[in-house]
């Protein structure tokens, strides 16, 4: 699989993920990790949060989060 703005713009370069919000290919250098909180624990009592992370491409991490834009797989 190919990363998709890569494509767009030439050369061919290998995918190392999946972009959470369109589902486009990224590679190393079109990829941004961004943080999200992840609720878990039992239904009964107080549940806890936990730090995850999720990768998109530029376009979804612009439009979800300006801040998550700027970070890079390499960072």
């Amino acid at each position: 699989m190919h990363c998709l703005d890569c494509r767009t713009t030439g050369p061919n370069s290998t995918t190392i993920g999946l972009c959470q919000g369109c589902g486009a290919g990224v590679c190393a250098a079109h990829a941004r990790i961004a943080p999200r909180s992840v609720r878990r624990g039992s239904l009964i009592g107080t549940p806890g949060d936990a730090e995850a992370r999720t990768v998109l491409c530029p376009v979804c991490a612009a439009a979800e989060a300006p801040a998550a834009a700027a970070y890079s797989w390499r960072a």
